[in-house]
């Protein structure tokens, strides 16, 4: 039996505190609406799943922004790592959990990563930086995220050995390439131009 449950982790996407990592060629406030333009499209894709749950693990204030059908949790903890532990353990229920990172997601990658928690302990979705753009959890466990470094080169490699270690037997999901940026956004907008994102990108018509 698949897994039932879908975690969003964001933050609220605010002038000079969202995708800083676009500026230049982006002003902060050009940043945040691309922020906010790849989270829409998260929680769109998010919605059109049949989950039972859609649980948003928020940093911050929710807006306009937010469509009706998700609970709000607050972030817990102080790194990220402790945040995403914090995350499984407040839905406490097997899921699959996914960033604001990658706006081209679809529903069906979501699907995928709930119905392999059917078939095995864990889901691990990397990332092109080195990342991961979502992990599924049959069982909350702090452990898995402890002491994995974050933000790093090797932070999905690190991040599967851990699972590995716990006896999680792994279902792999493709790679998906997250914004971090100015080149990313640009490819991602390529990738998928029906997406808010694309079109907020195209309507900034930003130098080369």
């Amino acid at each position: 039996m698949s897994a039932e449950v879908l975690i969003v982790i964001a933050k609220a996407p605010v002038a000079g505190r969202s995708k800083t990592r676009l500026c230049p060629p982006c002003t902060p406030e050009q940043a945040a609406a691309l922020a906010q333009a790849a989270l829409e499209d998260t929680l769109a894709a998010v919605l059109a799943t049949p989950a039972r749950r859609r649980v948003l693990v928020l940093e911050g204030e929710p807006g306009a922004w937010l469509p009706d059908g998700f609970e709000v949790l607050p972030q817990r903890g102080d790194g990220l790592e402790e945040r995403l532990a914090a995350a499984f353990d407040d839905v406490g229920e097997a899921a699959f959990l996914v960033g604001m990172d990658t706006p081209q997601l679809t529903e069906a990658h979501l699907i995928s990563g709930l119905e392999a928690l059917g078939t095995a302990p864990s889901v691990f979705a990397p990332a092109e930086d080195g990342g991961y753009w979502g992990i599924g959890l049959r069982t909350p466990d702090a452990r898995v995220f402890d002491g994995v470094p974050m933000s790093t080169d090797d932070t999905g490699v690190r991040q599967r050995e851990r699972l590995e270690a716990l006896g999680l037997g792994i279902v792999d999901l493709p790679g998906l390439l997250d914004v971090d940026t100015i080149a990313d956004a640009r490819t991602v907008a390529q990738l998928a131009p029906q997406t808010r994102f694309a079109r907020a990108l195209a309507e900034m018509r930003l130098p080369d």
